[in-house]
């Protein structure tokens, strides 16, 4: 009973095969379908090959939630030249809530304003790709991928110049609140006042005021070696010694996860404006550089995503599997249309043959000769 419950079971096994074996007796190969097969089998190996490509690559996934964390403090990291000496100006925040933050963690650094060759071409090279990055929107992603954990690029050291220098560089990073607040340079240095703060400006002489000044980083967060900031790189110069630089920069915190770094940074958008200040023309104001910043209340969470292994290997069954089909149809379709045009045209094997049409046979009838089309 076990063994016929067995052969009924194997027997109900093989009607189920959905690949029966055809004998090789049964089978024809035709040159025409090794040329199709061999068609098939390179397109099929090209496809595969780029469709590994498109596996190993990676695309940014963007998500915006609403920015809970009001308490922690953010980071300022700064790196500016002023054409200024360093004893006449002063830099400092002052934020919303009229709390001033003292910039003793910022260097104050003599310097030339003028840039060596080899420095005066990474600014150009650098400000060439700021203006890519406005136009081409997706460069920002592989400014991501290429991002790294680790620590922020060491500082350029001073020029080394007999001349005396004329300019200051100002550099190092603060801690503020996470609220607007106005970062700003001007004359003189700062003094704490009980309704804000005020700026030692009448020992300067009006005739040394230029503020015409270079900003090399400007970043908000945690520093990321491999991310271009929108202000890094820029130049202003001025030939008026009352001139007011703005910039209102909106900021928004920025969560980074790629296969190379995990880090909570900070993106930000700047508007600038820049003008005179002339008082007898009505144009009042406060020589210096100011930057104005607020911060938003949506979080952006920047993860990088990979294709997944069974979704490439359902990619390449589909492309294999197509490929068959399609190249097994299309030669079905044109070996079908070419027996009717030979057979119609009386072409290749459906030729007429010169033998007279009809031979007599042993039994005395005539029997037809020659390859003739099914009407």
């Amino acid at each position: 009973m076990r063994r016929i419950s067995r052969k009924k079971a194997l027997t109900l096994v093989k009607e189920l095969d959905a690949f029966p074996k055809v004998p090789e007796s049964y089978v024809e190969t035709t040159a025409s379908g090794g040329t199709v097969s061999l068609v098939a089998f390179c397109l099929m190996a090209v496809l595969a090959f780029l469709e590994f490509f498109v596996y190993r690559n990676t695309w940014m996934n963007y998500e915006y939630e609403v920015d809970k964390d009001f308490t922690s403090k953010l980071r300022i990291n700064v790196d500016i030249t002023v054409a200024m000496r360093c004893q006449y100006i002063g830099a400092d925040v002052l934020d919303l809530a009229e709390t001033m933050v003292a910039s003793d963690d910022l260097k104050y650094e003599p310097v030339k304003f003028e840039l060596p060759p080899e420095r005066k071409l990474w600014q150009m090279t650098l400000l060439h790709i700021q203006e890519r990055l406005r136009v081409e929107h997706s460069l920002q992603n592989v400014l991501f991928k290429s991002a790294m954990k680790g620590p922020a690029p060491a500082q350029r050291e001073s020029d080394d110049d007999s001349s005396s220098p004329s300019a200051c560089r100002i550099h190092g990073h603060m801690y503020v609140n996470k609220v607007a607040g106005n970062f700003h340079i001007t004359i003189g240095k700062s003094i704490p006042h009980p309704r804000g703060h005020a700026h030692l400006a009448a020992l300067v002489s009006h005739d040394s005021y230029n503020f015409s000044h270079r900003i090399d980083h400007l970043s908000f967060g945690e520093e990321i070696p491999g991310l271009i900031n929108p202000l890094d790189g820029t130049e202003k110069i001025t030939a008026d010694a009352n001139h007011m630089f703005q910039y209102f920069i909106t900021i928004v915190p920025t969560k980074l996860n790629t296969y190379k770094v995990s880090a909570e940074t900070h993106q930000y958008s700047v508007t600038e404006r820049e003008r005179v200040i002339n008082h007898a023309a009505g144009s009042h104001g406060v020589s210096g550089i100011f930057m104005k910043y607020d911060i938003s209340s949506l979080m952006v969470r920047v993860t990088e995503q990979h294709m997944p292994l069974w979704q490439f290997l359902v990619r390449l069954c589909g492309i294999i599997g197509g490929i068959f089909s399609t190249t097994g149809m299309i030669h079905g379709m044109v070996g079908y249309v070419v027996d009717v045009v030979c057979c119609r045209f009386q072409m290749g094997v459906y030729k007429r043959m010169d033998a007279p049409p009809s031979e007599q046979g042993d039994d005395g009838q005539f029997v037809p000769t020659g390859s003739y089309c099914e009407e």
